[in-house]
């Protein structure tokens, strides 16, 4: 259903409010200028005597206010006050937005009738009101300063006889379709998929003006919904031919010359362990005996800075990505894939070039010595995951001596981590079995074990100690180099009590009074929760109560794994940030002097930005596959588990795929219910029947919506 239909007619506004908001723009564009009402009149084009008169009333309402200060007789400028923020708008699905700025504590709302023209994302001024006591601040927008995004994916509607049409998009934080004229259109036709570019959005406009970029085809169509879904995060789904040519004819050969300047590692027993579909190897272990008795571990690593040079086409493209794209039925690489899959890729008895972190390490797990370099190796043998995790549990098998070896140490290390206060998050994925048209024909879940952590601590052993070696001083003090640190904050205290108030309702508890007791309390949650009905959402919502991990040139540690100093070295293939470690990796080996962090954190902001919003399309693709699977389960009772709880519903978990629906409020036939957003539940009102998070309710499946990717059920008691 669309949204806002006259592209001209918006909402009557007030001539008095709109007419003071024009001024304020003028002294905004003027700020540090004092100005006179026929100045501002002439700024707005206004030439009749009434709407003068209008002018230098808002003046002096303007200056009751103390939004403007009279300076001369006659002649105001604005005031400078803390009044004005500037920050980014987060809007809701009814139209109301709050604005997030670093200007102030609480986020700014703004009422739906003053919204103006925002969307999503932009960066806005915003004038803060007189707050009221106990009440979150509000304000109204006084200027859009910079638009997040131009283009949306949507679906075309055109209006019957006039020929022009309005795209419905797929954003729900979108509160306004786009108006498109007919010579916009483009030849796409009514119902499709599409692109468009917002193009324009006049004042008096309720909707947006766009013109349609791409068609992108019918909804519902598997390709076609994948398409859409990079497209509305800003993600490509093909390399431009420049790029594919550029790499296709990056010399590959490893030369004499090249291994002589490198460590040769290709004597030492090495091998993969990977997911069974994957094809780009970034990272290989290798494991050798020392005459003292203690191991040789080698993380080796792509050597992806090598073939991609600096400010290269290839390079531009790898960073504009910032990283490869997992979705439910196919990867979109960071790299065209002669280079992720074949030269980079660090495939069996292959000669590869690497980037290693080599560690002396005793059987305490402890290490002795360390050394990061280039180097080239030959892998003897790839282990899918499933083949590894076989060799420890039966200890027997390939390379069983090495595996176990390694599988030991690993374990060791992670209890340590444990111990200092990491926080461990095995949390469970959904995965889906597809046919050959990518059609979904089961639901498996995918769990974290010992062969999957062997891997994780030796990545984080050298994520940690090439962030250290860069970042830490030898008296242990911070080191001024410019370095990429992938950091996580400290959890939001706020979130950690609700988090907290939560799960008392369960029966569980967490102790937030220091940070130690704070990681291991949630430790001993998450493991005791495992398993359980509530299980997935109570880990979803100790999740939700801790900060984002992002990349900077600001080094505060890592929270989450409790360590000090971290990066990400070990997946170059997929990551840009990995790339810029390795180059500043060895800029430092070589002897370079830090560089200007500026550029650097630039950089940093983009790959977080970008990881996000890969993650983004990575869930939005699992939904769909998720109602793509229930197409064919409409009618059928499933058990589930209460996941959410707002005014207009309840939504629910299906335990046995994980899909999450929602069952509508005015679809609960045996009695009114009201929602209690105190106690997260909906309450009967003749009955006092009670619907609150946590409880496991039977449900049927009654519509299963690919194009807006939601599954609609009912409660089979109904």
């Amino acid at each position: 259903m669309s949204k806002k239909r006259s592209p001209r007619n918006g909402k009557k506004k007030s001539a008095g409010k709109k007419m003071a908001n024009d001024i304020l723009k003028v002294f905004f564009e003027n700020e540090g200028k004092s100005l006179n009402y026929k100045q501002v009149s002439a700024k707005l084009n206004i030439t009749d005597t009434s709407s003068r008169n209008e002018v230098i009333r808002q003046f002096g309402l303007l200056k009751a206010e103390g939004r403007i200060v009279e300076e001369d007789r006659g002649r105001f400028k604005l005031k400078h006050s803390k009044s004005y923020i500037v920050g980014r708008v987060d809007m809701t699905s009814s139209g109301a937005a709050y604005v997030i700025s670093d200007d102030i504590e609480d986020d700014v709302y703004i009422p739906q009738n003053s919204v103006k023209n925002i969307l999503d994302g932009d960066k806005v001024k915003v004038y803060l009101l007189a707050r009221k006591r106990n009440k979150k601040p509000q304000g109204e927008i006084v200027e859009i300063i910079e638009r997040k995004r131009t283009e949306f994916v949507g679906r075309l509607e055109l209006t019957p006889g006039k020929g022009f049409g309005f795209v419905v998009t797929d954003n729900r934080n979108m509160p306004v379709d786009i108006y498109v004229a007919k010579e916009k259109l483009n030849n796409a036709q009514h119902g499709e998929k599409v692109i468009v570019k917002m193009t324009d959005w006049p004042e008096k406009a309720s909707s947006p003006f766009g013109e349609i970029t791409k068609v992108l085809g019918q909804p519902g169509e598997h390709n076609v919904e994948m398409h859409s879904i990079l497209a509305e995060y800003g993600l490509p789904y093909e390399f431009p031919a420049e790029v594919e040519a550029f790499a296709a004819d990056t010399p590959t050969e490893i030369t004499k010359e090249e291994v002589a300047k490198r460590r040769d590692m290709r004597g030492v027993t090495t091998f993969t362990i990977d997911p069974e579909d994957a094809k780009d190897f970034d990272d290989a272990l290798s494991v050798q005996k020392l005459k003292n008795g203690n191991w040789e571990i080698g993380v080796h690593i792509a050597d992806v800075s090598h073939y991609v040079k600096p400010n290269t086409i290839l390079d531009k493209e790898a960073y504009l990505r910032a990283t490869s794209v997992y979705l439910v039925d196919r990867v979109v690489p960071m790299l065209p894939e002669i280079l992720s899959n074949l030269v980079c890729s660090l495939r069996p008895n292959e000669e590869k070039l690497t980037f290693s972190a080599i560690f002396e390490i005793d059987e305490n797990a402890e290490v002795k010595k360390q050394w990061f370099g280039r180097t080239v190796i030959l892998s003897d043998r790839r282990f899918a995951y499933a083949e590894a995790q076989e060799v420890i549990e039966t200890g027997k098998g390939d390379m069983q001596e090495e595996i176990l070896l390694l599988d030991t140490l690993a374990k060791k290390m992670r209890n340590d981590r444990i111990k200092k206060g990491a926080i461990t998050f095995d949390k469970i994925e959904v995965k889906f079995k597809l046919d050959e048209d990518a059609n979904p024909i089961g639901v498996f879940f995918k769990e974290s074990k010992d062969a999957n952590k062997l891997i994780e601590e030796f990545m984080l052993l050298a994520n940690k100690k090439v962030a250290e070696f860069i970042g830490k001083a030898k008296d242990g003090q911070p080191t001024n180099n410019t370095f990429v640190y992938r950091v996580h904050d400290d959890p939001d205290p706020e979130k950690l009590f609700m988090l907290s108030t939560f799960i008392k309702q369960f029966g569980y508890s967490i102790r937030t009074n220091t940070r130690k007791s704070t990681s291991d309390s949630i430790n001993a949650l998450l493991k005791e929760v495992h398993n359980k009905a509530e299980g997935n959402m109570i880990e979803q919502l100790a999740i939700r109560s801790m900060s984002k991990a992002v990349y900077t040139t600001s080094n505060i540690g890592h929270y989450g794994l409790g360590f000090q100093y971290y990066t990400h070295f070990t997946s170059p293939i997929r990551r840009y940030p990995d790339v810029m470690v390795h180059r500043l990796l060895q800029h430092y080996l070589d002897g370079g002097k830090s560089p200007n962090a500026n550029e650097y954190e630039e950089r940093c902001e983009h790959s977080s930005v970008m990881e996000k919003a890969a993650t983004d399309a990575e869930r939005s693709s699992v939904k769909y596959m998720q109602v793509k699977y229930m197409e064919d389960h409409i009618g059928e009772e499933f058990m589930g588990v209460i996941s959410g709880v707002t005014e207009w519903g309840v939504y629910v978990e299906l335990i046995d795929s994980k899909c999450e629906g929602m069952v509508k409020i005015n679809s609960i036939r045996d009695d009114y219910y009201k929602y209690d957003p105190n106690n997260h539940c909906i309450v009967g009102e003749d009955t006092g029947k009670i619907y609150q998070l946590g409880d496991s309710v039977l449900i049927k499946v009654q519509n299963a919506d690919l194009v807006r990717k939601q599954l609609d059920f009912v409660f089979a008691e109904n």
